[in-house]
């Protein structure tokens, strides 16, 4: 009952703010739009999300190499892509994080420590989305541009954030403090998962040279996924500024992971909405471009299943 409830919230809040931003928009204008786009600059944004894919294996596979296991980085690949299927044909990107997860139990050992890794993946990740945020909303702030978003918030949750993972790393014991009331519910088993976590965690504080390519990994794509926005706002003809662009991507990214809505959508058109409605331009172009970019990562993804189709034959 509580997960039907939960779904069916989810459901009517993205139909819901859907609804009502078409309702606000000319519709016929929203369509021209999206005919309108330049072939050429869509199969180059799509090129750009492989880019983006790619780096994000390798990002994983240093994490791995961190905790001295070795995974081949076409494996990783291969894994990523049936993960980004998984996280737009489910209604929820947990998904994808457990076929990465199952993908490298093997090799790490055990699930826990495998878990580990892609946590600390999405940690930096996140991370570094935020930093371009600040980044972009600094830039636009000095350039005098009514900027929806405080750099000085966005610096300040970008460096939270990366000292709560550095405390995480250094004092790895206090996080087995805190879970050690779960051993009620089995002493043993669980005790031996705080071990394996708080091993790993120590494993990743004595590579800090890994952990520092992995953050500049992070900022690389998202400075790609934001390029791969400005390719479809050329494709339509959109004059949204660039330095914009790595405001909006970013924090309609963060906006998209809370738990309201079916894989953000609503939640991400409103935020285009807004922001572009603060530049002055037109909500109409907002949601085309919402769109566009939902629809291309979704027709990207499928090769996810081509792959998991190809690994069920072997």
């Amino acid at each position: 009952m509580r997960s039907i409830l939960r779904w069916s919230v989810k459901i009517l809040v993205s139909g819901g703010l859907l609804y009502w931003l078409l309702s606000k928009v000319d519709r016929g204008q929203l369509w021209k739009t999206l005919q309108h786009a330049a072939p050429s600059w869509l199969v180059l944004a799509l090129a750009l999300y492989l880019a983006v894919v790619l780096i994000s294996a390798w990002r994983w596979e240093r994490l791995l190499t961190a905790q001295h296991v070795r995974v081949t980085f076409r494996h990783l690949t291969a894994s990523y892509l049936v993960a980004t299927f998984f996280n737009n044909f489910l209604p929820s990107n947990i998904g994808g994080d457990v076929i990465r997860i199952r993908d490298t139990a093997a090799a790490t050992g055990s699930r826990t420590r495998a878990a580990t890794i892609v946590l600390l993946d999405r940690a930096i990740g996140l991370i570094g989305l935020v930093f371009v945020a600040a980044l972009g909303a600094t830039v636009a702030t000095e350039l005098g541009d009514r900027e929806p978003f405080n750099p000085f918030w966005l610096w300040l949750g970008m460096t939270g954030g990366a000292a709560g993972v550095g405390v995480v790393l250094v004092y790895p014991r206090v996080i087995g403090a805190l879970l050690t009331p779960l051993r009620i519910f089995h002493q043993e088993w669980v005790g031996l998962q705080i071990t394996r976590l708080m091993h790993a965690l120590e494993k990743f504080a004595q590579a800090p040279a890994v952990l520092l390519q992995c953050f500049l990994a992070s900022v690389v794509v998202q400075a790609v996924i934001v390029v791969f926005y400005a390719a479809l706002a050329r494709a339509m003809h959109i004059p949204v500024p660039g330095v914009h662009l790595c405001v909006l991507i970013p924090m309609s990214a963060v906006v998209q992971m809370l738990p309201l809505s079916v894989n953000g959508f609503g939640l991400r058109e409103s935020v285009f909405a807004f922001y572009f409605a603060r530049l002055g331009l037109p909500r109409e172009s907002a949601i085309a471009l919402s769109f566009l970019g939902a629809a291309l990562i979704m027709l990207f993804s499928i090769s996810g299943a081509v792959v998991m189709a190809v690994r069920k034959k072997q």
